[in-house]
């Protein structure tokens, strides 16, 4: 697969006025190489509108389907290009980051996405190992192995004890995906389905270790949200797990899985 800048563009989904959502903007308009930046919403303002006319940057309405799923969707629709990364407005990337996605697509045969490592951002500080983030590379060590990486089985393995992927890490090669992407009746784990969908397509997960990219955590972001009282995350996790495992395990790992998911709280 032989890309260039051209074949890609960032979505950014911006929801209401977050306030980090100016340093995810500049984080991608400090790439070494540079391609389109969109601003996709579905909840116009001023403080979106002033941002996206300060940078110069054409901003998209979601007049369509609402909801995570739908906002997804529509910011991925935005695009039209061989190659889509969908910035979360809290998260932010390393410079180099579309120079190495580029260079690692154009090296595979057939990728289906490309992601990589990260960093979380807590309080304002970068932190690249806790518990969580550890227990992710672990999954992920099977996508390190390139006879592994573009096999069903290689990329079941590192889904089946849970989400390792972080979305805004991933980018898209559009011909390969399902239309829409983003299956509506999930709210948090829109991505876990995507990720285990594309499981059973001929194609590779082109998992690059260097720490790119970095989600921010805090009391606002929708990870955190989801974790919440009427416990979503937890009902749409046992979805997920019993895709790959009967009953009686998916028992087992829930009693783990949602442990490790309050590292995801402040």
């Amino acid at each position: 697969m032989n890309v260039t800048a051209a074949d890609h563009t960032w979505v950014i989904c911006a929801y209401k006025e977050s306030p980090y959502l100016e340093e995810c903007i500049r984080s991608l308009l400090a790439q070494t190489v540079k391609s389109p930046v969109i601003i996709a919403t579905s909840t116009p303002n001023e403080h979106i509108a002033g941002l996206a006319k300060r940078y110069g940057l054409p901003l998209r309405v979601n007049d369509g389907p609402k909801g995570i799923a739908g906002d997804w969707n529509f910011a991925y629709s935005c695009a039209g290009t061989a190659l889509v990364t969908i910035a979360h407005q809290d998260d932010c990337y390393e410079p180099d980051y579309l120079e190495a996605c580029l260079k690692r697509l154009s090296a595979a045969r057939r990728p289906l996405i490309y992601f990589t490592d990260y960093a979380e951002i807590r309080n304002g500080r970068k932190v690249s190992r806790n518990k969580l983030l550890l227990i992710k590379r672990i999954l992920l060590l099977p996508m390190r192995i390139k006879a592994l990486s573009g096999t069903r089985f290689g990329k079941r393995l590192s889904l089946a004890f849970g989400n390792p992927i972080c979305c805004p890490s991933v980018t898209y090669v559009a011909k390969e995906m399902p239309d829409p992407p983003f299956m509506r009746g999930f709210y948090s784990n829109l991505d876990w389905q995507l990720w285990e969908r594309l499981t059973r397509f001929h194609g590779s997960f082109e998992y690059d270790t260097r720490r790119l990219s970095y989600h921010r955590i805090h009391e606002g972001s929708e990870t955190t949200r989801t974790i919440g009282t009427d416990n979503t995350r937890a009902k749409e996790d046992a979805v997920m797990f019993a895709r790959f495992w009967p009953a009686p395990i998916v028992k087992i790992l829930m009693h783990f899985y949602v442990s490790g998911e309050k590292s995801n709280r402040l």
